[in-house]
């Protein structure tokens, strides 16, 4: 079922995905009795289901076969999907939703370290500079939650730290396979990963505690907060440039805190807005200069987000 976009058609489909990744938060604040694992549990779960259903009828049943003949790459990209759908929410019931989102918004420049560090890319100045202003920022997030005495938060904030981590070993593995002329599709690593989560959380999210209610909520998620902006992100990526991708990603931080303040009353702490401010100020700076730029560099390409 093939579907082809207008570059207007990426960016507005872009930021409904944002959106829909943004309602995390939200909807989990409003879980009765599942606990941490089991919400990742159910979501991972759902999210299977979800994609074994959209995926035939999008790609038809190649896109199982593709499983199999992947190889190695595939599947350490699918496991890297996997701690990436787990440390998210498993973050979310530790700390507050901003300090999730500004944590994991430092996906893009994770992924440029990586590419200096494993693949000797060279990285232009501005994204030097928007790495130490977006350190700096995280540091007073950090430790203001570490001399506030928040120790739950601090611990979610650095489980939290897993998945832009995961993000750039993901990134790598795919830019090595494809320096060998192997080319490895994001849609089955997605699947893996999801299956991967769903067995790995199974044995600590008993005894389940979810409630109907509950389990509508997690149901949600993982068809609307996962698996259908999972499918629609690939499609984007595949029309839009890497940096355009990076900016329009960022709307998830900004409608994630709004729908986590407005919807379940969750109001960031100054420390994360000031040190959010930092990091979003960086990667907006290195993302627009690079958009601007005659070409992009490959520092500057990373695989879609998902979590």
């Amino acid at each position: 079922m093939p579907l082809h976009l207008t570059h207007g058609g990426a960016v507005g489909l872009m930021v409904a995905v944002t959106l829909m990744w943004g309602t995390a938060g939200m909807v989990t604040r409003h879980l009765e009795g599942a606990h941490s694992f089991e919400i990742t549990f159910w979501r991972g779960l759902f999210t299977v289901l979800s994609l074994c259903a959209i995926l035939p009828l999008w790609r038809g049943p190649k896109v199982f076969r593709a499983l199999l003949a992947g190889g190695r790459e595939l599947w350490i990209s699918g496991l890297c999907w996997a701690v990436m759908f787990t440390a998210f929410m498993v973050a979310l019931t530790l700390a507050s939703t901003a300090s999730v989102l500004v944590t994991m918004s430092l996906g893009p420049l994770l992924t440029a370290l990586a590419a200096r560090l494993f693949i000797g890319h060279r990285l232009p100045a501005r994204t030097w500079l928007a790495i130490v202003v977006a350190g700096l920022g995280i540091g007073w997030m950090y430790g203001a939650q570490l001399l506030g005495g928040a120790g739950g938060s601090l611990l979610g904030t650095l489980v939290a730290l897993c998945v832009p981590l995961a993000g750039a070993a993901n990134w790598t593995v795919v830019q090595h396979a494809q320096a060998r002329g192997q080319r490895i599709d994001l849609v089955p690593a997605v699947l893996i990963g999801a299956v991967l989560c769903t067995l790995a959380t199974l044995p600590l999210a008993m005894p389940f505690r979810a409630s109907a209610h509950d389990l509508g909520l997690l149901a949600f998620l993982g068809l609307f907060q996962l698996a259908i902006p999972c499918v629609l992100s690939v499609l984007c990526a595949s029309v839009l440039k890497a940096p355009e991708v990076a900016l329009l990603a960022l709307l998830e931080v900004i409608f994630g805190i709004a729908l986590a303040w407005l919807g379940a009353n969750e109001r960031p702490a100054p420390s994360v807005l000031t040190g959010g401010a930092m990091v979003i100020g960086a990667l907006l700076f290195n993302e627009l200069l690079a958009l601007r730029g005659r070409r992009t560099t490959v520092a500057d390409q990373a695989v879609p987000g998902a979590h």
